[in-house]
């Protein structure tokens, strides 16, 4: 029996040619290596999306990968590069950046004037002969004995007649033949979605597509023997010649950082050392502690030895920039770990006052760069994103992508249309399914077919802050393309592309909070630095979880927390804000630590003195990544390397398996270390609950910071903290509604807006709450300003607005100074618009209307200002949902533990956080307050339509009490939507 021929499959596309490839990159990585493939090229559309993927398959599986791109220029000419070595690599990414730069997002233009400029350059080009085969000759001077003839056979009915047309195109070219396989799935089974995705790509159904669909599945990595039965053998050796002339690997690329940061004189570590010593004279003045300074001679020298100053340099310039402009700003990540992170004021987490593991930051073992988050002003962060572009410029800096995958509701919505349901029949069919819903059941083919494309990406988007900076031009490394946005350039590689490859990101993140915090205190004329630090009363509202609007602790998961955990002092903060993620909750760790805050210091056990130094500011408990490290170094043995990439592992342990490797070594290390089998086993418990995403401590500490500040603002001001909460919004957990109706729970008055009254912005007249021209639904902020600005009015026409400004005004109420309630508003704005100079308005009596019952002004007010400063809308339905036997908030909060009750209130927020196995959290807001309401997964599941649908949501269920804390949970649920009538609330879900 003869042999089967060695092959290499020099053309490939994968889901990342987005609507064109019906399969992964790794799977097309594993499925070449099983049919015994010599290398396969992954050659998407213009693009290298996809290339870390591919990359980090092959090395696992161990084939070769060749990284190129399929082009298309004139309509008619198709080419295939390959990238040979490093300089044909960069030449590659640089042509798809030059394409897809000049194109609008989603595609490129390119010339063959852009291909000779790349020719010459190790770039090996495949042509793809069409009808017009005139190219030929013009491909083969170009790239001279570095192009060749790509045959692709299909089974089609005339294989024989083209494989001699392509003969002849040869001989008269001199170009030689290569076999290809254009291939678009890695297996033969993907054909029915490979249609699927062309319809979608095409916008019309499976059964319009006509020849646009393949004719049959032979778009697939092939078996060998079957190439061997399609092709000449002499075509099949010529794939692998092709595949060892390249020698690029994506291990190859060596990252350069920025240079220009360095005044002359002064060398990169010379420079870190002189600007950490200032800082920490700034911070200490001339008595900096020992341990600090230690850490920071610690920290010097393992940057100076991985080369990481430009890193760090570059992150302070950009928070230098901030700071001066009075943006404000904070660091955190391992940052907040870092006493050069805090002396180069990145961070304002006083190392003292923490445990350090620098490791978890900057690993000697570890060749990558540190991760420093730095979050800015949501509202000013643009600023902050184009002082870098303009420093470094487009051809040096871009956002890091973030990939768009479908999830269940698009992937059944766009399988349905293209299966040919009419649109709203898919529509009503993706609607049966939550975000949540992990698995489609293949009920039919449409859910089949669905279940297939769950998780294929479909676009690129620009990540949340992750700018790319390089000291060469960036394109070389990786390619750049517009972001939706104008004046954005991304990469075409994420934040998992990046960290695999060990590529500089520097987050430029927005946090509303912090653009909270600033303008509530310029309303009080303070910095944040003279918030007074352990303030008794601020930690009191704190164990009350009378926290709504306060940062990371305003969640239900969290006020359920802190009655329990009465955080005390900062660092029951820094607890508070980690403990209640999935990994501490999933690990087990939450119960065991709240009954040791209730028991002495001396009465908690360890099993050694190593553990206790790790784990005694938790009193026992593991509650940060830092300490399961610390665990693992201490207790089994691990190097500061190995601990780290246990980290790591954790972090992607829920996506991609991998932490068994580690279960016999931490044990195995513990035992010969003296610890007991138990230990061991519960150490391990909880490592892998931390998979389910624990919290470092470096950023709890960052966070903490902001928590104390904001719960500081809410309890002290929190007149001037609502008004920075609305005007920051939108952020946090709370519509303005909710916002309000606490802070008139907490004695502040609160003011309509009027137009001779309000500013654009939410402000303070001697300490009552104006809100501001900014609520009116509707209103241009720049109509709102003016406005505001020319204040004050004597009558509706001397506003000068346009009527449908007008109409916005008077449906907010704001014309109450000059035309009185809404409907005499309405009236007075109906002959009130803008007029041409000489088109006076004429004086007239206004007519006799009477004023807007209370339910009316209530529907009005939430339609036009989304809240409303009368009764609650509830108060004037009490009547009825007594008649069906609905206490309120009040009454409910009075029963014990166990009583059944019902209860019914207007839909504020739902949550599904992933440390319940599918429990979803309700809020409902009645006129005396709120209620917490638990709807377990059985419930969630046989009453979803009722749970995600109602907005005035009636519960039955039992009374569950722990403390002070109580919830309602959910036995039966109703939707009574139709007792709102015209009323219009809104919630805020899953966010």
């Amino acid at each position: 029996m003869a042999s089967l021929p060695d092959y290499a499959e020099l053309h490939c596309l994968s889901n990342f040619s987005f609507l064109r490839g019906a399969s992964h990159p790794g799977e097309l990585v594993e499925r070449a290596k099983a049919l015994g493939y010599r290398a396969l090229a992954l050659t998407d559309e213009c693009s290298l999306a996809g290339a870390v993927r591919a990359h980090q398959a092959a090395k696992e599986c161990g084939i070769k990968l060749i990284l190129g791109t399929e082009i298309k220029i004139e309509k008619s000419l198709k080419l295939v590069l390959l990238a040979s070595d490093r300089q044909a690599y960069g030449a590659i990414s640089s042509l798809i950046t030059a394409g897809r730069r000049r194109g609008k997002k989603g595609t490129y233009s390119l010339s063959r004037a852009d291909l000779e400029a790349v020719a010459g350059k190790g770039v090996l080009a495949l042509w793809v002969p069409g009808d017009d085969v005139s190219p030929a000759v013009w491909i083969r001077d170009v790239f001279e004995k570095q192009a060749w003839i790509a045959v692709e056979l299909h089974c089609g009915p005339n294989d024989a007649v083209k494989l001699k047309a392509l003969q002849e195109i040869e001989k008269r070219s001199g170009l030689p033949m290569v076999a290809a396989g254009d291939v678009h799935m890695h297996v033969r089974s993907r054909r029915r979605l490979q249609d699927v995705l062309t319809a979608v790509r095409l916008g019309r159904p499976v059964a319009d597509c006509g020849y646009a669909l393949y004719p049959n599945a032979e778009r697939s990595l092939r078996l060998r023997v079957r190439l061997a039965q399609l092709y000449p053998e002499a075509l099949l050796r010529e794939t692998v010649a092709i595949a060892e002339r390249c020698d690029f690997s994506l291990d190859s690329l060596r990252y350069e950082y920025p240079e220009e940061l360095v005044p002359p004189g002064e060398t990169p570590a010379s420079w870190l050392r002189r600007l950490t010593e200032a800082g920490l004279e700034r911070r200490f003045g001339k008595s900096t502690p020992e341990k600090v300074r230690q850490l920071a001679e610690h920290e010097l020298r393992l940057i100076a030895e991985l080369r990481y100053e430009p890193f760090f340099l570059t992150v302070h310039d950009v928070v230098a920039f901030a700071r001066a402009s009075g943006i404000l700003c904070q660091g955190r990540g391992s940052a907040a770990n870092s006493v050069v992170c805090y002396a180069l004021g990145i961070t304002e987490v006083d190392p003292a006052r923490m445990s350090m593991l620098f490791e978890r930051f900057v690993s000697r073992e570890r060749n990558e760069p540190p991760d420093i988050d730095v979050d800015f002003e949501h509202e000013r962060r643009e600023e902050v994103i184009q002082y870098v572009y303009g420093k470094y410029g487009r051809g040096r800096a871009a956002l890091a992508a973030t990939v768009i995958c479908y999830r269940t509701k698009s992937a059944v919505r766009d399988v349905g249309k293209a299966l040919g349901l009419p649109a709203e029949e898919a529509d009503r069919l993706a609607k049966g399914f939550a975000f949540w819903d992990q698995k489609i059941e293949p009920d039919n083919l449409v859910l089949e077919l669905a279940q297939m494309l769950r998780g294929f990406p479909r676009h690129l988007s620009q990540h949340v802050g992750g700018f790319v900076i390089s000291r060469g031009p960036l394109a070389e490394l990786v390619p750049v393309e517009n972001a939706a946005m104008p004046g954005r350039t991304v990469i075409q590689w994420d934040k998992d592309d990046l960290e695999a490859l060990g590529l500089l990101k520097v987050d430029v993140l927005a946090l509303g909070m912090l653009t909270a915090i600033r303008k509530a205190l310029n309303f009080l004329g303070l910095k944040m630095q003279d918030v007074p630090p352990e303030d008794p009363a601020v930690y009191a509202m704190i164990q009350k979880a009378d926290t709504v609007g306060v940062f990371q602790i305003e969640s239900r998961a969290q006020m359920s927390m802190l009655p329990r955990l009465r955080p005390a002092c900062f660092y029951d903060l820094v607890i508070e804000v980690a403990i209640v993620r999935p990994g501490p909750i999933q690990g087990g760790m939450v119960h065991p630590y709240l009954r040791r805050r209730k028991m002495d210091a001396g009465e908690i056990p360890y099993p050694s003195e190593a553990v206790r130094k790790v784990l005694e500011r938790t009193l026992g408990v593991p509650i940060f990544q830092e300490q399961v490290m610390q665990l693992a170094m201490v207790a089994a043995g691990f190097t500061p390397g190995e601990a780290d990439r246990l980290r790591r592992s954790m972090a992607a342990w829920k996506r991609t398996g991998g932490l068994e490797i580690y279960e016999q070594k931490i044990k195995d290390g513990m035992r010969q270390n003296g610890y007991r089998p138990e230990f061991a086993d519960a150490i391990y418990r909880q490592i892998l609950g931390f998979g389910e995403y624990g919290f470092p401590e470096s950023h709890s500490a960052s966070f903490a910071l902001l928590v104390y500040v904001s719960s500081w603002l809410k309890h002290h001001h929190p007149a001037a903290f609502c008004a920075a909460l609305l005007n920051s919004q939108p952020m946090g957990f709370y519509a303005p509604a909710q916002l309000v109706q606490d802070a008139r729970r907490h004695g502040v008055e609160v003011l309509p807006p009027e137009v001779n009254a309000s500013d654009w912005d939410c402000t303070l007249e001697k300490g009552t709450l104006r809100l501001g021209l900014r609520m009116v639904k509707g209103l241009a902020e720049a109509e709102g300003k003016r406005i505001a600005a020319h204040r004050p009015y004597g009558s509706v026409h001397d506003l000068n607005a346009s009527r449908k400004d007008l109409r916005c005004l008077a449906a907010a109420g704001a014309l109450q100074s000059l035309a009185g309630h809404r409907r005499l508003a309405h009236w007075a704005a109906a002959g009130a618009g803008r007029r041409a100079p000489l088109d006076a308005p004429a004086a007239e009596r206004l007519p006799q209307l009477a004023a807007p019952r209370e339910g009316e002004e209530i529907v009005a007010d939430y339609a036009s200002i989304g809240l409303t400063l009368g009764r609650h809308p509830l108060a004037l339905l009490r009547k009825n949902l007594d008649g069906k036997h609905l206490i309120d908030s009040k009454t409910l909060n009075r029963l014990p533990h166990g009583s059944r009750a019902r209860l019914a209130g207007l839909v504020t927020c739902r949550q599904r956080p992933d440390t319940a196995s599918g429990v979803v959290f309700v809020t409902l807001e009645d006129e005396a307050g709120c209620v917490n309401v638990v709807v377990w997964n059985h419930l969630v599941e046989r009453q979803k339509r009722e749970l995600l649908g109602a907005r005035l949501l009636g519960v039955a269920g039992s009374v569950e009490r722990d403390g002070e804390v109580v919830h309602l949970v959910a036995r039966r649920l109703y939707d009574y939507t139709a007792m709102l009538g015209p009323l219009m609330t809104g919630s805020r879900d899953f966010h």
